[in-house]
């Protein structure tokens, strides 16, 4: 048996998942004197990581928490097999004796299987560990069809893993809808349109008969009731967890008739010696298998632990959940399925279109809200669940579509803010008067709100807003935690330090290693100030979404591939080009409001075979996928209109063949119009040009879309060099200073002075700095190159473009398309199919 470690008290956790990770580190965190020395016993073989994250491991990330340090030792690869009360000692499967002081039980969940025909079957998973993922990655090779048993946030995820593994892969759920425990029936049912619009099967309200084993004896299918059969050559359950009490039950501790450590209000077992957290805890009468409650139950104990007087309690948690399940946002929060014999009212918006449900609970006077589901559009989750239970601050229908915003300093105190670590406005605010905090990575550490999903960081950053302005703090532009700077100032940094890379950036001048906020910006800033092709070594990794493929990513996974035409203006050779490739490749085409034509349905691996053909006719990339310029939209002009008054056409192409590939904070787009009655719309347009009798009126700073503006008309009169050189100006300045995603419309309302300072600025030439915006728009112009020309000619940046990256020649199976007015489109099926 292994000493005690006298005089110090000695811990033994059993279990090294999150909730032990957590409990350790408070411990750490909070035990200066270093009371405690802890040993920590893991039956995997590696130490903790993020289960939370767990599919990204197929991807290559690294998900391991940082080690504990000084005063824990681990042990990996060995099972506690038995615990004596009496003796306080564990032994573990390796036969090592290890005395306690106090014992924590963190030994999580196990996934729980279905008590099935075949469910023993070669090829038949769980889906729990990095183990688990392995061995399906490596079953996986050379197999077409998979399917997941249960529908989940673990199955949906574990369904997109397999079928980014190349197979085939389809959803079984015994509910009559995806998500039962978060979602209501509409929400689940718009989460279904876009599971299967990804090219997935959903069997929901399939209770499954058996797995039925092929030739080889491995599994090959699945029978559901009523006589319906799924291919599935590897099958993955995912259809709940049941909690690892058997050690409690080897040593007589209490446990639930269902499972579960029966444990109080302090997460002590009936044994004063022993507790138990996280999945295995039977906590008030529930298990818990989110990770925010975990870590409150590891919190309540690293209290208790270090101070017997302590009155921490877990007193259950905020269920509300907020995740991006294969691109699609999805939230609930509250209690999303109170009715009627609840006194509760339901206020629904459903928009199939564009793929969107949204429903608030309310009070039966509509002042209350008492929860919601949100899928499609979460971005007013934070907003809504700060407001669960509370007065709502206006009529629920703003509420819905966000009309009404939290401010950070209206919430009330016990507002739960950060529901994965229980912690409330009050708090908050309490740590940034206590700390002097004044930056949201300083709130996050001090209280740890928004370190786990991260969902609840803009309501975290709202509420240090308010606290600094009312303490006559100036509020931080930073742009991210990872900086402390705005993007403005970050561009100054790069333009006048001579900086080439984000990660020459960051350690220079920022902390960490990123986040999707900064790294994007500052390959905007990057592309902006003409730091090579956007695919080139570092900047490749740093790109959004779109950029990685330089192609417009579609609803089933398919790619848009839209080539520039300037003006609008196009030859009848290379409209045939078009329609030819068109036709070659199986593509919809659509003309577009930008006077252009999109091609869509292209998969990733065909798009250069695509770009080939259109780049050897002479088309270049439009930047349809790029914050940068889009289109300048023309009518005729005067070379055919009888009320043209200048070659709006040609203007028109001239000013897109000057912007084309100019990397900004948002997308650009133009238009010229001939005449007065302003043909191309060009009011509504980020720089739109109206003709006139002695030259060109400019309009700056409109734009269409939910906020409509209208551009302010700018300068009158002008000829054809003051024109372009006051929008070189305009450009320039914006991509200096505009934040990161702003669109020129709010810039201009935000600019100190409106436009009469950027009228000071970009024509009077106030700041001075006229003769470097002229000089930057004209490297601009000399230093364009083609980008799918450029990758074209690049084998290592062509290797990119693959379905799957151990099956490169592979189409992926999942996309299939159905005829509509004799075109292609995406599959959608209705409800009750499949």
């Amino acid at each position: 048996m292994e000493a005690r470690n006298e005089p110090d008290t000695h811990l033994v956790v059993v279990g090294h998942g999150p909730a032990s990770h957590r409990l350790v580190e408070a411990l750490r965190e909070r035990d200066a004197a270093g009371t405690w020395t802890v040993t920590v016993i893991g039956e995997e073989p590696r130490t903790a990581y993020d289960r939370v994250a767990l599919t990204t491991h197929l991807e290559g990330a690294d998900l391991a928490y940082p080690a504990h340090g000084a005063g824990v030792s681990v042990i990996t690869g060995e099972r506690v097999t038995a615990i004596d009360r009496a003796a306080r000692t564990v032994t573990t499967s390796a036969g090592r004796t290890v005395g306690y002081d106090a014992l924590v039980l963190a030994t999580g969940s196990a996934p729980f299987v279905p008590p099935v025909e075949g469910r023993d079957l070669p090829g038949v998973f769980v889906y729990r560990t990095i183990d688990d993922l392995d061995a399906i990655r490596d079953y996986a090779r050379g197999r077409e069809t998979g399917a997941v048993v249960g529908g989940g946030l673990l199955g949906l995820e574990a369904a997109r893993a397999i079928q980014g593994l190349g197979l085939r892969s389809g959803v079984v759920e015994v509910a009559p809808w995806l998500m039962p425990r978060q979602l209501d029936e509409g929400g689940g049912a718009m989460l279904r349109r876009h599971i299967e619009a990804l090219g997935m099967a959903v069997h929901a309200g399939a209770p499954m008969e058996r797995l039925e084993a092929g030739p080889d004896g491995a599994v090959a299918g699945i029978a559901l009731s009523g006589g319906q059969r799924i291919d599935a050559e590897v099958v993955v359950f995912s259809a709940g967890i049941r909690p690892r009490d058997e050690l409690a039950r080897g040593c007589g501790l209490p446990v639930g008739e269902r499972g579960g450590i029966a444990v109080d209000a302090s997460c002590r077992t009936e044994d004063p010696a022993i507790w138990a957290i996280g999945e295995c805890a039977l906590a008030g009468g529930t298990v818990y298998g989110l990770v925010g409650p975990c870590f409150s139950m590891a919190e309540t104990v690293a209290d208790r632990l270090l101070n017997p007087g302590s009155t921490a309690v877990f007193e259950g948690a905020d269920m509300s959940t907020k995740l991006k399940l294969m691109g699609v946002d999805v939230a609930s929060f509250g209690d999303p399925f109170a009715g009627p014999e609840q006194g509760a009212l339901g206020v629904t918006y459903t928009d199939p279109v564009a793929g969107v449900y949204k429903r608030l609970v309310v009070s039966d006077d509509a002042k209350t809200l008492l929860g919601g589901v949100l899928v499609g559009d979460a971005e007013s989750y934070g907003t809504l669940r700060a407001y669960v239970g509370g007065s709502l601050p206006g009529a629920p229908e703003q509420m819905l579509f966000g009309g009404t915003e939290a401010a950070g300093g209206d919430l009330p105190g016990a507002t739960v803010i950060c529901s994965c670590n229980n912690v409330t406005a009050g708090t908050i605010r309490g740590a940034i008067a206590e700390n002097s905090l004044t930056d949201v990575g300083a709130v996050k550490g001090c209280t740890k709100a928004g370190t786990s999903c991260g969902s609840c960081v803009p309501l975290v950053k709202r509420i240090l807003d308010a606290e600094l302005t009312a303490a006559g703090i100036e509020v931080s532009k930073a742009i991210c935690e990872h900086f402390d700077y705005s993007r403005a100032e970050l561009f100054d940094i790069v333009r006048g330090g001579r900086v080439t890379g984000f990660t020459q950036l960051v350690q220079e001048h920022g902390r960490g290693r990123g986040c999707d906020i900064c790294k994007p910006a500052v390959a905007s800033i990057l592309a902006s100030l003409g730091n090579g092709h956007i695919l080139e070594g570092e900047q490749a990794a740093l790109q959004d979404t779109n950029d990685h493929f330089l192609a417009n990513l579609q609803k089933n996974g398919t790619y848009s591939v839209v080539p520039r035409v300037p003006g609008g203006e196009i030859t009848p050779e290379k409209l045939i080009v078009i329609g030819e490739v068109a036709r070659d490749f199986g593509l919809y085409t659509k003309i577009t409001g930008g006077q252009r034509i999109d091609l869509f349905g292209a998969r990733v691996e065909q798009l250069p075979e695509i770009w080939k053909r259109l780049v050897d006719a002479g088309f270049e990339s439009g930047h349809a996928y790029g914050k940068a310029l889009r289109t300048v939209k023309s009518c005729v002009g005067s070379t055919w209109c009888r009320y043209g008054v200048q070659d709006s056409v040609a203007m028109a192409i001239r000013l897109e063949l000057r912007y084309r590939g100019l990397r900004a904070p948002h997308k650009l787009k133009s238009a010229v119009s001939g005449c007065a009655r302003e043909c191309a719309e060009a009011q509504s347009k980020d720089f739109g040009v109206i003709a006139t009798e002695n030259g060109w009126n400019l309009y700056l700073a409109g734009n269409g879309g939910m906020r409509p503006r209208h551009a302010d008309l700018f300068a009158t009169d002008l000829t054809d060099e003051e024109l372009i050189r006051i929008i070189d100006r305009f450009l320039m300045f914006y991509i200096r200073t505009a934040d990161r995603l702003q669109r020129t419309a709010s810039w201009l309302e935000a600019l100190d002075g409106g436009a009469g300072y950027l009228r000071e600025v970009i024509v009077d030439d106030r700041l001075g700095i006229c003769a470097e915006l002229d000089a930057a728009m004209e490297r601009h112009v000399a230093a364009y190159s083609d980008e799918w020309r450029d990758t074209l000619a690049d084998p290592d940046r062509l290797r990119r473009f693959v379905s799957f990256v151990n099956a490169p020649r592979t189409p992926d199976p999942s996309i299939e398309f159905e005829v509509e007015r004799e075109q292609i489109k995406p599959v959608l099926l209705p409800l009750e199919a499949r």
